[in-house]
């Protein structure tokens, strides 16, 4: 661990021992803007436990969770699945993929093991790329109609998201979509039963969803991207296979292995998980992204080394198993450390950019729809955060800089955030990342309304180490126009 991560945990500590039982004093929370902002637990609003607990003084929160996927890591362990399945006793499985991996042999792989396995299933082949509310909604009422006691899902982010919620309103049959989804565009509801066994086989090395509880989509009548997250949504086992990686295209390869990038980072430079907000007055309502914290950041920068040597190799040659396998591994060493620190503005600001994308097609992605690859609207926003937040832990900020490839001998602290930002202009030049939000048909007269579908994503801008409103928010999009 590095010193300057040594130094983070020690002050956590510290702090924690300061803060129990006396009022909370954000240095994060109170920057140049000025603003005082705490983060709420999912579901803290609508809770019994929370009403209950809101005459009392709340609790600065004290305490942190570790929750991931069991994960079994190997080429070919797709062969075992059905053997898995038959040792749960599955009897009625249900199977999720997208129309392109229904044709590939990763699919065949499974199906063929459940086959071996006398394991009886049905196969749903429609899950959207880069899914919808009415994509999801359609998973649901087919899981619902077949009545599942285990699922599987075969695919990337969206295939298992979606198999996440189809699982969740399964068990929950007579839930509404946005029952669970995130506050305050949902009610956000806590999970607080247990949800059908689910084993997932990712395709890509990405979104490290087989490792996670969330489950992201766009909610077209608000026109963005939102999610559900919550601890019980996690797969019980992730099967990271690098065999089921090699038929990604280049470009799938690139959008994939940013998401791994900004899910480093961003869970990296998160606010620490003391300075989240209050203590939920029940564990159940405790966020699953709580801000970074001592485990979590040995993940986060774990990946962020892998993924810095590894995908400039694995997009420039189809051949390089053994950057295409250290992909794998970084896309889920990154999921465990976000799925429990959390993601923050390049997540937040992404979800307007794709939710309100109704212009640009990528040219090897499904053209059924417009599309913004999910990891390539995270990244573009990168250089322009990352120059926002670069003035609260700027040894952090240093320190990604400098595994990015920048000379920090002589830097200075309060230059931290350009010099991050720089870096990564120069790393996602040298890709091919498409220059800025411009790239996708954005212009300034589309800030405004970029704003207004960013703003509600709660979940993760209070993250943020520094905080962010509509001002600083439109400041980043227009910093994003043109990186290059």
């Amino acid at each position: 661990m590095s010193s300057s991560r040594l130094r983070h945990s020690a002050k956590s500590v510290s702090s924690l021992m300061r803060m129990v039982g006396s009022s909370c004093t954000c240095p994060a929370h109170s920057g140049r803007h000025g603003a005082t902002h705490h983060v709420h637990s999912p579901g803290c609003s609508s809770s019994s436990h929370a009403r209950r607990a809101s005459a009392a003084t709340p609790r600065p929160e004290y305490a942190f969770e570790m929750a991931t996927s069991t994960v079994r890591v190997g080429p070919g362990a797709t062969r075992e699945i059905g053997m898995d399945l038959a040792n749960l006793r599955a009897r009625r499985v249900m199977v999720f993929t997208d129309p392109n991996i229904a044709r590939l042999a990763p699919l065949q792989t499974v199906v063929e093991s459940l086959d071996r396995s006398n394991i009886p299933h049905e196969v749903f082949k429609d899950v959207r790329v880069e899914p919808s509310d009415a994509s999801f909604q359609k998973a649901i009422d087919a899981a619902r109609r077949y009545g599942p006691d285990a699922i599987v899902a075969v695919g990337g982010g969206s295939t298992m998201d979606t198999a996440k919620a189809a699982n969740l309103y399964t068990v929950f049959g007579d839930a509404h979509l946005l029952d669970f989804v995130n506050a305050p565009l949902g009610k956000g509801r806590a999970v607080d039963r247990p949800l059908l066994p689910l084993i997932a086989v990712p395709t890509t090395a990405g979104t490290g969803s087989e490792c996670t509880g969330s489950a992201i989509f766009d909610l077209k009548a608000k026109g963005a991207k939102t999610g559900i997250a919550d601890r019980a949504l996690k797969p019980l086992l992730g099967i990271i296979d690098p065999l089921n990686t090699r038929t990604m295209p280049q470009q799938v390869r690139l959008a994939s292995g940013l998401d791994v990038l900004c899910h480093a980072i961003e869970s990296y430079t998160a606010i620490p998980y003391h300075q989240r907000g209050p203590a939920p007055a029940n564990p159940l309502l405790r966020p699953a992204y709580q801000g970074s914290n001592p485990i979590s950041d040995i993940w986060s920068a774990r990946a962020l080394r892998m993924v810095a040597k590894a995908l400039p190799q694995s997009v420039a040659s189809q051949d390089n198993l053994q950057a295409h396998e250290d992909m794998t591994l970084a896309a889920a060493y990154a999921g465990i450390g976000f799925g429990n620190g959390g993601v923050h503005l390049m997540h937040g600001c992404s979800y307007g950019i794709s939710g309100l994308n109704k212009k640009y097609y990528h040219p090897e992605y499904p053209q059924d729809h417009p599309l913004c690859p999910h990891g390539i609207s995270v990244a573009v926003t990168s250089p322009a955060v990352a120059e926002f937040t670069g003035s609260l832990f700027p040894e952090r900020h240093l320190e990604i800089a400098e595994v990015l490839g920048a000379d920090i001998t002589n830097a200075k602290r309060e230059d931290a955030g350009i010099i991050l930002a720089d870096a990564l202009r120069a790393f996602l030049h040298r890709l091919g990342v498409p220059d800025g939000i411009s790239a996708f048909g954005y212009g300034t007269s589309d800030i405004d309304a970029l704003v207004e579908s960013i703003l509600p994503q709660h979940r993760v801008l209070k993250l943020s180490p520094r905080q962010a409103g509509a001002e600083q928010i439109a400041a980043i999009l227009e910093r994003s126009l043109k990186n290059y």
